[in-house]
């Protein structure tokens, strides 16, 4: 029988979400979560509202960098398997604190591989991101491009988080997935992220940051398929694999806005702002290699994961959760 899986970053958008679906699936799942205050305590722990109570899943609050803590807590609860999710995030904070995402993504992330090393845990999932990408990869991207310049700090410390974790594969035999995630968005989204922050800003007639000409494009991902995406990569261990895990679709800033308005039937008042340092111009992912080795087939375009968001949203508004 399996032991538990540890999620780093449980309480937050994607971790909770896991983590739902791995004790839907049957697993026991070890949450571990510092509830850093980049965003609110509540809004982390209304994320894990669905989980209060489930005997098949265990919350510890802790730093991913007290590696101690941790090695204790993997310990206690049998950890034989790792999707470490837990970040400081976001490309534009980033550069506004390059120290403290080296601090907690680089060395952070060594931690819990030192953990998992010791343990000898049969699984290591890594969230890793697009941004390593930065803005010279051709389109769409592919593992197999270099991706040795990223832009911002952020993107740079999610490449070396990579590099690390395959170094801890080569001499320990650890057996390592890096996952790199595509602007994911849904219920639960942190709410400094453009659909979260956009949708409120609309909705409530306050202006909505607009930068540049509104032609930067990404790759939404809805937060289904993401989820879909880490449990294929948990089931099939690898000694050593990278996977993009996108819709493979672009979408412009300004056709989000617009995709925004038609769902609230409101119209954004835009403050226009020059390009952001930091931004690349576009995002898209290769997913031939996830479809070919996981399975992966994600099932929500942005054309019906807008319309679930908003509807999600407006839910929460009535209750008096925005």
């Amino acid at each position: 029988m399996s032991g538990a899986v540890l999620v780093t970053g449980a309480a937050g958008f994607i971790g909770s979400h896991l983590s739902e679906a791995l004790v839907g699936a049957g697993r026991t799942v070890l949450g571990y979560d510092n509830f850093d205050p980049f965003y609110g305590r509540d809004v982390k722990e209304r994320n894990l509202g669905a989980l209060a109570g489930n005997p098949r899943f265990t919350l510890v609050e802790g730093d991913i960098l007290d590696a101690e803590r941790l090695g204790a807590a993997c310990r206690e609860h049998a950890v034989t398997e790792v999707v470490h999710l837990a970040a400081l995030a976001g490309v534009r904070p980033s550069i506004e604190a390059p120290l403290r995402y080296q601090r907690v993504n680089v060395l952070g992330t060594g931690a819990v591989l030192e953990v998992a090393r010791e343990l000898g845990v049969k699984n290591f999932l890594f969230g890793s991101s697009s941004s390593v990408y930065g803005d010279t990869a051709p389109v769409p991207f592919s593992e197999a491009d270099p991706a040795d310049h990223p832009i911002s700090p952020y993107g740079a410390t999610k490449r070396a988080g990579e590099l690390i974790a395959h170094t801890y594969h080569h001499l320990f035999g650890l057996p390592v997935t890096a996952l790199r995630f595509f602007t994911v968005y849904g219920p639960r989204q942190r709410p400094d992220l453009a659909i979260a922050k956009f949708t409120r800003l609309i909705d409530t007639g306050a202006p909505l940051p607009f930068y540049g000409d509104g032609t930067t494009r990404r790759d939404y991902t809805y937060i289904d398929d993401i989820v879909a995406g880490v449990l294929a990569a948990l089931g099939k261990p690898t000694p050593f694999a990278t996977y993009n895990l996108g819709e493979s679709e672009t979408t412009s800033l300004a056709d989000l806005v617009a995709m925004l308005e038609r769902a609230l039937d409101k119209r954004a008042v835009l403050d226009r702002l020059p390009p952001q340092p930091g931004d690349v111009q576009v995002t898209c992912a290769d997913i031939s290699r996830a479809r070919a080795e996981l399975g992966y087939a994600p099932e929500t375009p942005i054309a019906r994961g807008i319309p679930r968001y908003v509807a999600w949203y407006l839910g929460q508004k009535k209750e008096g959760a925005t």
